[in-house]
């Protein structure tokens, strides 16, 4: 299983829409795709359509009580997609771990035995806390969604560095996949000037599907749906869509679901 967290320190910069999108548009394509909800706001398990009536076991009985992943999985409306679903519980895992020896590797311990997926995404909180550094131990690489506004490159060289120390101290293999440039808006000449000194420094690194200011984009988790679902054919699900075309390019061969 390839896993894939999704992280910004900053918040409001399209972290959990494109984890729900990403993970739709993947489960689409034949991925036997997990979504693992370790935000505790819990939107995206609020936007896949989760009640909290329906998060028996979530994210935090994983990572506090060391549940086994199988029992925390839940299955979404989505063929080809699940979730581990978030509840408020989980924002007091960052207290409860911190006495705990291995508090970083929780979340790698639980998925290093699974094999049910071809592919994991992890939609992490706007903090760098234990939560985040959990899905950075447990995660293959690092999909960075980045807002296209005046302070972007500022708040990713902070989380470049906490990558860095990630990668000295307890993932060596923990890679970046791509920077997704979030919110963009054709109509704000600030938008183009972010966009293009983000690609000036960091090149290749940077997908080329852009994510724009979409309305449906923002309409579809009120209604517990994807946007890909919500309207397959709006300008946002048609981005999310196109990245994960460029995703898959960009992951080792691996074989995908039958």
């Amino acid at each position: 299983m390839i896993t894939i967290a999704i992280a910004n320190q900053k918040g409001g910069v399209g972290k959990t829409t494109t984890a729900i999108n990403i993970a739709t548009a993947m489960a689409a394509t034949g991925w036997k795709t997990l979504l693992i909800d370790l935000d505790p706001q819990g939107n995206a398990s609020t936007g896949m359509g989760i009640g909290s009536e329906d998060r028996e076991y979530s994210s935090y009985d994983l990572l506090v009580d060391e549940a086994e992943l199988c029992t925390c999985i839940s299955p979404t409306n989505i063929p080809g997609l699940d979730i581990v679903p978030a509840t408020v519980d989980l924002s007091g895992a960052e207290v409860e771990l911190v006495s705990v020896e291995d508090r970083t590797a929780r979340l790698s311990s639980a998925l290093a035995v699974h094999s049910g997926h071809d592919i994991c995404f992890i939609d992490c909180p706007p903090s760098l806390g234990l939560l985040t550094l959990n899905a950075l131990g447990a995660a293959d690489t690092l999909m960075v969604p980045l807002q296209c506004e005046f302070f972007a490159l500022e708040g990713l060289s902070q989380l470049l560095k906490t990558v860095e120390q990630v990668q000295q101290r307890f993932n060596p293999d923990l890679g970046i996949v791509g920077v997704v440039l979030t919110m963009f808006d054709r109509r704000n000449r600030l938008t183009d000037q972010v966009a293009d000194d983000v690609r000036e420094v960091l090149g290749n690194l940077v997908f080329e599907a852009v994510i724009p200011r979409n309305v449906r984009l923002s309409e579809a988790p009120s209604h517990g749906l994807p946007a890909l679902v919500y309207d397959h054919s709006c300008a946002g699900s048609r981005a999310y869509i196109a990245l994960a075309r460029e995703l898959i390019g960009r992951l080792p061969e691996k074989r995908k679901a039958a």
